[in-house]
């Protein structure tokens, strides 16, 4: 992506500083974005680094991977399937420290044929949205009390899409959450597109009710991993085409990584907007969001549908 106003030259390995101390914990991290950024985080020493995946022998591999480079590196990986709900709550248990700085909410589906989740939700819906809110409302007392300790800086990254304008009319279609029978004329893509509507529409209201830790939104880029190869062909094609139109750049996982990892560990303290939307790399646009995505009455009604579906498990 070219360079813009507000343009970041960030390089993980040479600007994020020491981060001795912190502890970390990162979705999705046995490949792709995840497994990007812990390997590059590791790298800047922290106290200890979670993540989880679905594939426990893929989350060996990456601890093995980082151990060859990064002996003394503190791993743990923890099976985790964001469709369920129960999984989520039960495996945040494994959570042990007493602190937690940085959650980076990085896993993800796009453009999945229609599905209800364990719990019975919109399979996107489920994995991309409420999986992580989840995770979020059982470590969010040890990351408000992390909070409350001297010259803490803790943030929350949400990972988003700019793909959140395919959403529905009415932004989030909450009559159809529960259910496969979609009216949504381009069914997979709207449906993909309110999770992440979902997902700006959070950070932004945890920025409003929890101020003291610093939630954000982050489009990495259009990045050639696994949620974008592992498509159709035809659905592949369609977001290479469309991108070649737009003249935006499809990245690599290195270079992709960035634009999280920036507002992870990059950014100084104080220099992120809380509850505001980032794209590559650390150009902060959220006046550029349309009316949905930057209306904070549906971010509430967001916020207190997810509450109500989190109570009941």
């Amino acid at each position: 992506m070219p360079a813009m106003e507000g343009f970041v030259d960030f390089d993980p390995d040479e600007n994020i500083p020491s981060l001795k101390g912190k502890v970390i914990f990162i979705t999705g991290g046995t490949a792709g974005l995840g497994a990007s950024s812990i390997k590059a985080l590791a790298a800047h020493n922290p106290a200890h680094i979670y993540f989880s995946g679905r594939n426990a022998h893929a989350g060996q591999n990456v601890i093995s991977e980082i151990k060859c480079s990064h002996p003394s590196a503190s791993l743990t990986f923890i099976q985790m399937d964001l469709s369920s709900l129960s999984s989520v709550k039960a495996a945040s248990n494994q959570f042990i420290h007493d602190h937690l700085d940085i959650l980076m909410c990085n896993a993800g589906i796009m453009a999945h044929p229609p599905a209800l989740s364990k719990d019975g939700y919109e399979i996107h819906i489920a994995v991309n949205h409420l999986g992580h809110e989840m995770l979020i409302k059982q470590l969010l007392p040890t990351l408000l009390r992390t909070a409350e300790l001297p010259d803490s800086d803790v943030r929350i990254i949400n990972l988003t899409s700019i793909g959140y304008r395919g959403h529905p009319r009415s932004g989030i279609s909450f009559n159809e959450l529960s259910t496969t029978t979609s009216k949504l004329i381009m069914g997979p893509w709207m449906r993909y597109g309110q999770s992440k509507l979902a997902n700006i529409l959070y950070a932004s209201a945890l920025a409003r009710h929890h101020p003291s830790v610093t939630s954000v939104s982050v489009h990495p880029g259009v990045v050639e991993t696994g949620l974008v190869t592992n498509l159709s062909f035809l659905r592949r094609t369609a977001i290479y085409v469309i991108n070649w139109f737009m003249g935006i750049e499809i990245m690599d996982e290195k270079k992709g990584e960035y634009s999280q990892l920036w507002c992870a560990a990059g950014a100084k303290k104080g220099e992120l907007v809380n509850g505001g939307f980032y794209i590559p790399v650390g150009v902060e646009r959220t006046s550029t969001l349309d009316k949905k995505g930057r209306s904070e009455g549906l971010g509430e009604r967001v916020w207190e549908w997810t509450e109500g579906v989190l109570g009941k498990h």
